[in-house]
This record gives structure tokens, C-alpha cells and sequence, in this order.
């Protein structure tokens, strides 16, 4: 039986919650390009890239800009972002997350995360988290976008573990299809109904223990 030698986390939703900054920052890139995004079509950008979710929303917004405005945009979006981020303090990481990658510190199973963000590192340096993670496979990094495996793949290589003993938390669903094409076990973060090809799902950390994944896993 493949036993548990490394634990792969997404950041946005498991981590820590940025998801209200990200908001912010795309609906004031909306509103200079004249329209509105309502908080139901950003959910449609959840745990995919910059430039991907730029063109979700030119589409919401039946607007067309070039390839050099793209970029131009998408720039000034991430500054808006990170600039939020400055707000971040330790308290900002979600409830239960830290005790648990202590537990796994521990336990010698090695920890990795695994985003689609850019910022991966600021934001791990602003909650103080940054010296838990082996490895860091980010929005730098990775040519492929979830749901493609690369990004859990190139952690498992980080880490030196095969893709069968690892385990992923994730809490958008083209993160739990990465997690799955890349032949590791998926615990979803968030609910049931939403996260339905996840191995299991819980609605956070807060009272989820290594022990319960031991639980689960070798049941």
C-alpha cells in the first residue's frame, strides 16, 4: 500500500484566503474597461492564471484589447493585488493550517506547494509560512495550467516522492483534476458538493489531523 511521503497544497483556499483581493483588484481592472464582474463570474477564476482569467473576463465584458494591453493590464491588476497583500499579517493564515503542517514536520512527510499564483512567495513571507515548504512550484514556473498535472508533477520531482504517495489539498476543482491526472490522492477543500471528484473532502483544517488522513487513507 503507498504510504504518505509528501503533502502538495494549493495556496488560495488552503493556505490562506486571497481570493477577496484578487476580487477586488479584477473588478477595478473591469470597471476601467467600462463594465462590472459580480463576485458569481470571479468564482469562474478560481485556481487558474493571470492571463487566462484576463481573458475570462474580456469575454464577460464582450471586450476586445490587444496582446500589449493584455499585458499592460494584467501588470497593473498584479499590482493592485499585491498592494493589498502588504495588508497581510501571520493572522491571515486559515484556521488550523499551521498546526497541521507542524504535524506533518513531525511526522518527516514533506510538504510542497503547488499554485497557479505568481506571488506564492511574498504572500508565504507576509504569514510567515515561507520556511515550511520544501518546494515551491508556482505561476513562475509552470507552462501548463491546472487542471494539466504538471504543477503537482514538477512537486513531486521537487521533493524526490512518486506521484502515488503524495497528497494533494486543494479547494477549486481544476486543482482536484490536477491533482488526479497526476495519479495522487485529492482531499478537497470546501464542500461536498462542489469538490465531487476529490478523494475526500473536508471544509477546512481546524479540525482535520494528520491522524484523520492516516485514518482515511489506511482504512
Amino acid at each position: 500500500m503507498p504510504a504518505i511521503k509528501a503533502c502538495l497544497f494549493d495556496l488560495d483556499g488552503v493556505i490562506v484566503d486571497t481570493a477577496k483581493f484578487h476580487y477586488i483588484a479584477w473588478r477595478q481592472l473591469a470597471n476601467d474597461l467600462g463594465f462590472d464582474l459580480s463576485e458569481k463570474e470571479n468564482e469562474q477564476l478560481k485556481g487558474i492564471s493571470r492571463m487566462e482569467s484576463l481573458e475570462i473576463i474580456l469575454a464577460l465584458g464582450g471586450v476586445q484589447i490587444s496582446e500589449e494591453e493584455k499585458i499592460t493590464r494584467a501588470a497593473e491588476k498584479n499590482v493592485r493585488y499585491l498592494a493589498l497583500c502588504q495588508q497581510m499579517t501571520p493572522d491571515d493564515t486559515l484556521p488550523g493550517v499551521r498546526n497541521f503542517l507542524d504535524e506533518l514536520k513531525t511526522a518527516s512527510i514533506a510538504i510542497g506547494l503547488g499554485s497557479a499564483s505568481k506571488n506564492a512567495k511574498v504572500i508565504l513571507e507576509r504569514i510567515d509560512m515561507l520556511s515550511y515548504f520544501e518546494t515551491i512550484v508556482d505561476g513562475n514556473r509552470v507552462t501548463k495550467g491546472k487542471p494539466d498535472p504538471q504543477v503537482f508533477l514538477m512537486g513531486a520531482e521537487d521533493l524526490q516522492v512518486s506521484p502515488k504517495d503524495c497528497v494533494v489539498f486543494e479547494d477549486a476543482v481544476a486543482g482536484v483534476q490536477s491533482a488526479k491526472a497526476a495519479g495522487m490522492l485529492a482531499v478537497g477543500i470546501g464542500v461536498e458538493s462542489v469538490l465531487t471528484e476529490a478523494d475526500i473532502v473536508v471544509p477546512g483544517f481546524e479540525n482535520f489531523h494528520l491522524a484523520d488522513l492516516l485514518d482515511w487513507k489506511f482504512a
